[in-house]
């Protein structure tokens, strides 16, 4: 009776050691969550550290300067603003033209703690505001990859996107910008439709059209969300692979998201009015298509359904063809065809070049080179295959999916360098996939055949016992009757639960040995096991060193304080701050500053100076106007900035210190952009033989314009050549005078010089002058009895 006895105990001791198993995996993979958020926080404060904590960049200070006021005014002062100090003499509507997801998330933080009594002021809140839903952003990696591949791929995928150089650049402690908010949005967002789409539950349909109308809050990147999920919904359908849960995943989402995308007052009626929304539509007419014929598939006989789908399809057909007709009359009646200038320049690489000069002008729009691909996801883009790879195997709906991200994302990042963001995640997720599944495989086969540790027959007597179990389990619900009453017999269930304990079946015995034999098979060769595990560990650390210098390096430093190392040490260059000090200090709160768009907000920002142009560039014409003034001779241009009440010009100029990203190296697309608006400026005037040159071959045209004449003003003295350091020549007009513009102001390392517009009285007087000298010509005319007679009379 021993035997039937231990038999009997083996069944609930399996089970209590797959629950402890099961317990102690859960908390181990918390506290392993709580690590990759600590880790994902802390590698973006090197900025901090390093520095101090202050904004970065440009578009950033806009938002900061949004915070401020939402926090002073509030909510409803917010939608209402109506911003004098941009765009002169224009203005902005501040409520209905920014995306207001990021403004009002670290908003509400900042009130929560206000009230919680830890005062906290806004900007530093909107510096770590980045650092903190960067860890968000990890977790929620962590629980979309566990819909796909399970939790230990969820974890690997999480750790590698806390550290992935390509977030980190967007992501430090400073950079407060959309995507601050917007990759963790979307991540979700595509996290709470692979939950739906596995699960069939309403409920998290419902959270992921919430989650969907906060990405739309938080950036203009939306449209890749609500391309993409249809993509893959049209996939299933065309792969047979529709189900229920596809149409309870996509269907609510098309109707609440758009209605709450709607209401986003930037977004508006373009949520259902451009064509970046319409394939959403159209897969929605399709998926109720067909979801109508497996319904009627279900009620009919073979006969009448084939009726029934020839009468579905033809209405399906019409109705299609009706919208796609309705979408095409709204299309041609734009001049973009429905799409945006940004969205045509990601289908067609080359329309921005062509049509809007202003898009291609911004260096994250460019394509990317191959060494920025190893720069920003390094070794992720060689486990990149193998994770796709994995996804096939098996293939389900959740990993069908990641393919079509992963697909996507690398064809728009190959056309916009700043999309790498978008890559990151999906390439974070597969390799997450792929380093898994190599360590199952790897580990594996290592347990499997280290002495000591796992013993072939234990092997086979564990996989006796988990498909005894399994057998237990079927055998036991395919006898549990239809109705389940509550007086059903206890005794006879244990009986049964003791006869398959005591003579398990021989089909699953069968089975055990089998799984056993492939498992043998498929192991690798201890050496070879131990070695690629070496190998793959040394990768890791690879990844890791490369990251944290990123970290440390290349993305720490803010753009409006400039360090650079030499045998002296290190040089910090603050000249933009104390520009813009200068001008907070010595000029009118009225006064009105000119400078190319980039710097825009940022003089507004700190500064509290009313710019003509800043970063948002939603009016070509104005920024077409301050390049035809920079382009222009000194009179012209005087008269176009007096026209626009500018007092004070504002130039970026490097050829000091060797800061190539100034106004000279921009000034082509100045050029270029008020030539597509004011047909008289013309690039080839500014280029001799093909070549952008201000040496002394540079052309008249160029050597006269206001930009050089700003930027070389005195630079001669510095060194008595002006050799300018970032172009690598000697200037070609050394000495010249300025007759409409006096210069007030020149920072420490020249970097940013400001000019101030001569008054008008001075011309005035010459005029005078000439009016006197025609008034005495014509006395002595009248004296010399010679007198003019009027022609219109």
């Amino acid at each position: 009776m021993a035997a039937p006895e231990a038999s009997t105990a083996a069944v609930p001791t399996l089970y209590t050691n797959n629950t402890l198993r099961n317990a102690f995996g859960g908390v181990l993979s918390f506290f392993i969550l709580l690590l990759i958020g600590v880790l994902a926080f802390s590698i973006r404060l090197f900025s901090v550290i390093k520095y101090e904590s202050v904004i970065h960049e440009f578009d950033p200070y806009f938002n900061y300067r949004v915070t401020q006021f939402l926090t002073k005014k509030g909510i409803y002062e917010f939608w209402n603003w109506f911003d004098d100090r941009t765009w002169y003499p224009l203005g902005r509507v501040i409520g209905g033209t920014v995306y207001p997801g990021l403004t009002l998330t670290a908003g509400t933080i900042w009130w929560l703690l206000n009230s919680l009594n830890i005062p906290l002021s806004v900007e530093t809140v909107c510096v770590f505001t980045a650092p903190i839903f960067s860890a968000f952003a990890s977790w929620a990696t962590y629980l979309l990859t566990k819909e796909v591949k399970g939790a230990g791929a969820g974890l690997t995928s999480a750790v590698l996107l806390a550290m992935v150089p390509s977030y980190i650049s967007r992501s430090v402690a400073g950079s407060y910008d959309n995507e601050a908010v917007a990759i963790f949005a979307l991540i979700f967002t595509f996290y709470l439709y692979l939950k739906t789409l596995n699960t069939g539950s309403l409920f998290y349909a419902t959270l992921n059209s919430l989650a969907y109308f906060y990405m739309v809050c938080s950036w203009g990147g939306y449209t890749f969300i609500i391309n993409l999920i249809p993509m893959h919904v049209l996939l299933c359908i065309v792969t047979g692979r529709y189900s229920s849960r596809l149409y309870i995943a996509y269907a609510p989402l098309v109707v609440l998201g758009t209605l709450l995308a709607a209401l986003v007052p930037v977004v508006g009626f373009n949520a259902v009015m451009t064509s970046e929304h319409f394939a959403s539509f159209l897969v929605f007419i399709i998926i109720h298509v067909v979801a109508f014929v497996y319904y009627i598939k279900g009620i009919l006989s073979p006969k009448m359904f084939k009726v029934a789908v020839t009468l579905v399809v033809t209405v399906g057909l019409a109705v299609c063809c009706a919208v796609i007709a309705v979408l095409i009359a709204l299309v041609a009646s734009s001049p973009t065809k429905g799409w945006s200038g940004r969205s045509l320049s990601l289908l067609d690489p080359t329309y921005a070049s062509k049509y809007i000069p202003i898009i291609a002008s911004v260096s994250e729009h460019q394509p990317p080179t191959w060494p920025s691909y190893f720069m920003d996801i390094n070794v992720l883009a060689f486990l990149v295959p193998a994770g796709i790879i994995a996804c096939f195997l098996p293939l389900s709906d959740a990993s069908s999916f990641v393919v079509l991200y992963i697909a996507t994302s690398v064809y728009f990042s190959g056309v916009m360098v700043r999309l790498m963001l978008v890559l990151a995640p999906a390439a974070c997720i597969t390799s997450g996939i792929a380093l898994s599944e190599a360590f199952d495989v790897l580990t594996g086969s290592i347990k499997f055949q280290l002495p000591g540790v796992t013993s072939n027959a234990e092997v086979d007597a564990g996989e006796t016992s988990s498909d005894t179990s399994e057998a237990q389990t079927d055998e036991v619900k395919a006898e549990k009757p239809d109705d389940t009453s509550k007086n059903r017999p206890l005794k006879k269930s244990k009986k049964k639960e003791r006869e398959l304990a005591e003579n398990p079946p021989a089909k699953a015995t069968a089975k055990a040995k089998a799984k056993a034999e492939k498992k043998r098979l498929l192991a690798l060769p201890l050496e070879a096991s131990v070695i690629s595990l070496l190998l793959l560990v040394v990768l890791g650390a690879f990844y890791v060193v490369h990251s944290v210098w990123a970290a440390a390096e290349a993305y720490s430093a803010p753009s409006i304080v400039l360090t650079t190392r030499s045998r002296d040490g290190l040089h910090v260059f603050d000249d933009f701050r104390e520009a813009y000090a200068w001008l907070s200090h010595n000029t009118d709160v009225n006064d009105k500053v000119a400078s190319w768009w980039d710097y825009g907000y940022q003089t507004t920002a700190m500064a509290n100076r009313t710019v003509i142009v800043d970063n948002n560039t939603w009016n070509n014409t104005h920024i077409a106007t301050v390049g035809t003034a920079m382009s222009s001779p000194e009179r012209a241009a005087w008269e176009i900035f007096h026209s626009l009440d500018v007092k004070y010009v504002l130039v970026v100029f490097g050829g000091l210190i060797g800061y190539p990203s100034d106004d000279i190296n921009k000034f082509l697309w100045m050029v270029r952009i008020g030539g597509g608006v004011f047909p008289h400026i013309k690039e080839p005037d500014y280029l001799r033989d093909g070549q952008y040159r201000i040496d002394s071959q540079a052309t008249p045209t160029m050597l006269n314009c206001l930009m050089y004449k700003l930027s070389y003003y005195r630079f001669v003295e510095t060194d008595g050549k002006a050799y300018d350091r970032v172009r690598r020549t000697e200037i070609g007009k050394k000495y010249f005078k300025l007759t409409h513009f006096e210069e007030v102001f020149t920072t420490h390392h020249w970097m940013v010089r400001i000019y101030k517009l001569k008054p008008l009285k001075n011309r005035i007087r010459g005029k005078a002058k000439k009016s006197k000298l025609k008034t005495s010509s014509t006395s002595s005319s009248k004296r010399s009895g010679t007198k003019k007679k009027n022609p219109w009379q």
